[in-house]
């Protein structure tokens, strides 16, 4: 493996295994630059948090799944909005990662989030809720451009394919200034220690 390249993992907020939310993802995977190593993380089989079971005792796919977070250098949300929010199964994931707070996975991570609503405001509200577990985090999220799918019915095909034009083009957006603002983040680091 090239030690240059840049490692990206992609979290889908949604279990549901037909989520235009992890379609979402899977369109943005097919976007990534060739130089560019994906993963897909998947986050079903985490329990609920619970910090009795935190530390050592932390079940194997909890260990798992911070292991690949921590060796990413850069993460992909799709953030899908359940009553106004963000989902339980995200939120749990996220509690999951970040601890133990002095060896988290997402302290200091370049991250991008976009998600896919039936509604009318494409998880807006999920997204914002996102963010405010991105500060406390210290998650370095990309701002622009916002991918907020309305009614993604209309936007992908049968077989389950991102066709929409206008959609496939913030994606693309969202997914080259991930790559580039991970850079950014790497580059600025090894500066860093390098003095």
């Amino acid at each position: 493996m090239d030690p240059e390249a840049i490692r990206v993992g992609g979290i889908c907020g949604s279990l549901g295994s037909k989520s235009y939310n992890l379609l979402l993802l899977r369109a943005a995977a097919e976007m990534m630059p060739e130089d560019v190593l994906y993963e897909e993380i998947p986050i079903g089989d985490l329990p609920l948090y619970n910090p009795d079971l935190d530390g050592d005792s932390a079940p194997e796919a909890v260990r798992l799944f911070r292991d690949r977070v921590k060796a990413v250098d850069g993460l992909l949300f799709t953030v899908p909005e359940y009553n106004y929010s963000l989902t339980g199964a995200l939120k749990n994931a996220l509690d999951w990662a970040s601890r133990p707070v002095a060896d988290s996975g997402l302290y200091d991570k370049p991250a991008a989030i976009m998600g896919a609503s039936q509604g009318t405001f494409g998880t807006v509200r999920a997204q914002l809720h996102f963010r405010h577990v991105a500060v406390f985090t210290n998650m370095h999220l990309v701002n622009k451009p916002e991918v907020l799918v309305r009614e993604p019915r209309a936007k992908f095909s049968a077989d389950g394919r991102l066709e929409d034009g206008e959609t496939r083009q913030l994606v693309g957006q969202l997914v080259r200034e991930l790559v580039r603002w991970t850079r950014v983040v790497r580059s600025g680091r090894a500066e860093l220690s390098a003095r």
